[in-house]
């Protein structure tokens, strides 16, 4: 089974992601997605994030009843920070029957050089990349890219953590089980 792997903190999942998953699966590119809730990425700070039980927890409910679509826990296990390159060698050796593609936006594909062990990837996994304005892929790295104009949304996790701060209305931007469960565990007022 050809399974896409979509890592992130999804602090929290919200509407963009669920929808760039979304054209991955209608463009048949891969079977099923998975969204990998990573613990602790390296290159970013960890200070807003919320607890990783916490974070699964929503992307759960964001995902619930889609059968095509799944949350994974895989990295909780795993040294950290967490590698996607150490976490591709794990997966590929629990799953030799599945064939994973990592997902990617534009932006993130620009510091695929800053990754540890960013050549193992880039010579034994395919890379879905969606586009996003501003910036430029060089497909020069790789001949297992596939670049997808993926329909974007102008909307971060960032965003919906301001506007929970600022009392703020954050309807139509998530899921209303993922926006219930924030109200009702008060994540993110601080």
């Amino acid at each position: 089974m050809k399974i896409g792997l979509f890592f992130g903190s999804f602090n929290p999942i919200h509407h963009a992601h669920l929808i760039i998953a979304s054209h991955i699966l209608n463009e048949a590119l891969v079977h099923k997605v998975w969204f990998v809730v990573s613990p602790h990425n390296p290159l970013k700070e960890t200070a807003s994030l919320l607890n990783e039980n916490q974070r699964l927890h929503l992307t759960r409910l964001a995902i619930d009843n889609d059968t095509r679509m799944q949350a994974t826990d895989i990295e909780f296990t795993l040294p950290r920070p967490s590698y996607t390159a150490v976490t591709l060698a794990h997966l590929t050796e629990k799953y030799p029957q599945h064939e994973f593609s990592l997902i990617l936006g534009g932006d993130s594909f620009q510091n695929i050089q800053k990754w540890k062990n960013y050549k193992y990837i880039l010579e034994n996994f395919n890379i879905l990349i969606y586009n996003r304005p501003g910036f430029n892929i060089d497909s020069r790295l790789s001949t297992r890219l596939t670049i997808l104009n993926a329909p974007l949304l102008e909307l971060s996790a960032t965003l919906i953590r301001q506007l929970i701060k600022t009392k703020k209305s954050i309807r139509y931007l998530l899921p209303e089980t993922v926006i219930e469960e924030i109200e009702k565990a008060g994540y993110f007022r601080k």
